[in-house]
């Protein structure tokens, strides 16, 4: 039998270590100084510690490709003993407060864990179809096919989960690409992930928080005017590159006969995610933040499907070591202190998108929804599609990362990702400059009781007749 494990071209030279230092303390810090922390603790510069700790930590995984679990471990370590002996967390000081963090966390970590292991056996049901090899057929055989395989990551992200699609549309590219898939083209997969998710309150984390929060879906609705220029402006050149790079496969193989029962498979999983994903946050949208219905449908569907084709168990052990790196650095970001935004703005919402890039948006989406004052639209673009700048900045690229290992390259990622941060910039303005800031009516309870509480300005008290003429 053929033998389909994954293959993937050498990691790029080492960026310099200057340049890593800049990417990774820089990053990190400069997300300290755009938002501002609620506990008092040791500070540098006006920055909390916290902050630096953090961007050590993306240094030394940028610096130390070898032993890049090690030291994710080491900086969540370090950054737990540090808040428990300083600062304490968002939810409360000493052990109890961790403990009430990680309460808090959990869904997210368990959903995330899940759906990276089960994806990972999902993508070898798919290579083992040999459905990737008879693409080619109905794709066109230059850069355009590459664009197209893009378009389809953005409109699957906009009904399932943005990580499902990335690490589809990398399966995909392992595939039409010969294994050879350029880190342009990576980012351009992560960004279309997210764009696509950016304006569906069941695509994206981020939308669905707001969902949740009681934001109606037709608020975010108008991301996706930002979003498709987005996909046009980052998918083109990425789809160049790659074709520079490995062209896609211009002929199906002769003769390759398709897995049926495999493809049966990966589409009950896929149906199960998205009946999943849609019912819970269309029905019992709270409920979402008290239990992983995602990542638990994923497997569940896995393993009703064991009897009809074994799944791929070999790749569990590495798959683990990856996921537990990834999930380290999604703890780290989880306990940074931010707690407070400037306010509301269009610019506080561009911003927001670069502070994304290297910041967890998750608890970032929470403050602005517990502000209040913002245009969603803007701020769902921003907080999704902007993480895309580098791979450790959305959920999305973290878990490409995964089944390509070289991506964790920031530099390169920076380098040639460069057509994402462009993207990002040029959308947003498309988006101001056609249907502008518009920030929506209040939606939160205590927002509508403070805009109740606004004193009113008293009326003119009335000017005494003029006495009648004699």
């Amino acid at each position: 039998m053929t033998d389909h494990a994954p293959h993937h071209p050498s990691a790029p030279a080492p960026t310099p270590r200057r340049t890593w230092l800049v990417v990774a303390l820089l990053g990190a810090v400069a997300a300290g100084g755009f938002a501002h922390a609620a506990t008092e603790g040791p500070e540098i510069a006006g920055i909390p510690v916290d902050f630096f700790l953090f961007g050590a930590t993306l240094a030394g995984v940028a610096l130390l490709h070898h032993y890049t679990l090690q030291v994710a471990l080491t900086g969540l370590a370090t950054i737990t003993v540090y808040k428990l002996l300083f600062t304490g967390f968002r939810h409360g000081d000493g052990l109890a407060g961790l403990t009430a963090h990680l309460g808090h966390e959990w869904v997210t970590v368990v959903n995330l864990f899940c759906l990276l292991m089960g994806f990972a056996l999902l993508s070898r049901h798919f290579e083992e179809s040999r459905v990737p090899e008879v693409l080619p057929r109905y794709l066109p055989d230059d850069w355009k096919g590459g664009f197209a395989m893009l378009v389809m990551v953005f409109v699957l992200s906009s009904f399932l989960d943005n990580i499902a699609a990335a690490l589809i549309g990398g399966a995909m590219a392992q595939q039409l690409f010969r294994g050879k898939v350029h880190i342009g083209y990576l980012a351009g997969i992560v960004a279309a992930s997210n764009a696509g998710g950016s304006g569906s309150v069941v695509g994206d984390t981020t939308t669905t928080m707001m969902w949740i929060d009681g934001v109606s879906p037709l608020d975010v609705f108008h991301a996706y005017v930002a979003a498709v220029v987005a996909l046009v402006v980052t998918g083109i050149p990425a789809a160049l590159q790659q074709h520079r790079h490995s062209p896609i496969v211009r002929h199906a193989r002769a003769g390759v006969r398709i897995d049926g029962a495999r493809v049966a498979i990966v589409l009950f999983i896929l149906v199960a995610a998205i009946a999943t994903n849609v019912t819970v946050n269309l029905n019992f949208p709270g409920a979402a933040e008290h239990f992983p219905f995602l990542g638990v449908a994923v497997w569940v569907a896995l393993l009703l499907s064991v009897a009809l084709r074994k799944p791929d168990w070999a790749v569990m052990p590495e798959t683990a070591k990856g996921t537990v790196f990834l999930l380290s650095l999604v703890l780290c970001a989880s306990m940074m202190p931010v707690e407070k935004l400037p306010l509301a703005s269009w610019q506080t919402a561009l911003g927001l998108g670069f502070v994304s890039a290297v910041f967890d948006n998750i608890p970032l989406t929470a403050l602005a929804l517990k502000q209040g004052g913002y245009d969603w639209g803007f701020l769902a673009y921003a907080v999704g599609f902007g993480g895309s700048m580098i791979w450790f900045g959305s959920s999305a690229g973290v878990a490409l990362s995964n089944m390509y290992p070289e991506a964790r390259n920031a530099g390169q990622w920076l380098r040639q990702g460069w057509h994402v941060t462009i993207a990002y910039v040029l959308g947003f303005f498309v988006l101001l400059l056609t249907l502008g800031w518009e920030p929506h009516e209040p939606h939160r309870s205590e927002h509508i009781a403070a805009a109740a509480a606004q004193p009113v300005a008293p009326a003119p008290a009335p000017q005494p007749l003029a006495p009648p003429a004699r």
